[in-house]
């Protein structure tokens, strides 16, 4: 199998990672056309399958391993595991639902707030939403996330800015 090796679980913080063989992460930013990340990727750790990001924090590249990739995986550090790894070149642009992208163009400046994000952030209230299943659950968030992009309240313990 193309781009796979085994390595050690390591942590930086509360985050589990693995570094990226050299040769492997040369073919990446080889076929990508980068080297800044993030790089989407895509592969498997020991054996199932992953989406995420590569990326580049404190002057090295780290595929970060999380509990969806890797059951308990902050309870493993120091354990050798088998990644596949290659460039995702699939579209993962979120579509924003409806409800959310109707009520913040209503509003000047949760739109303004809300461009104003970086993406990541933007990124998770979408998801957020997206994930939600009853209409009442999905109003109820929408207009606290409006709530929160006026800077009238936090949003999952976050301040606006």
């Amino acid at each position: 199998m193309k781009n796979l090796f085994t390595a050690r679980l390591e942590i930086i913080g509360i985050n589990p990672f693995v570094f990226i063989p050299e040769e492997i992460l040369k073919e990446i930013f080889e076929v990508s056309g980068r080297n800044k990340s993030p790089i989407p990727v895509k592969g498997t750790v020991n054996g199932k399958e992953y989406t995420q990001n590569l990326m580049k924090y404190l002057g090295e590249w780290r595929l970060y391993i999380n509990m969806i990739m890797l059951k308990d995986s902050p309870k493993r550090i120091g354990e050798n595991i088998e990644v596949c790894i290659e460039y995702d070149a699939s579209d993962r642009v979120l579509s924003i639902h409806p409800q959310l992208d109707q009520a913040i163009k209503e509003n000047p400046l949760a739109q303004k707030n809300f461009e104003e994000l970086i993406p990541s952030r933007r990124s998770e209230l979408i998801k957020y939403i997206n994930n939600l299943k009853t209409e009442e659950s999905i109003q109820r968030n929408i207009e606290k996330i409006i709530r929160h992009l006026q800077g009238e309240t936090d949003f999952f313990g976050k301040k606006l800015k």
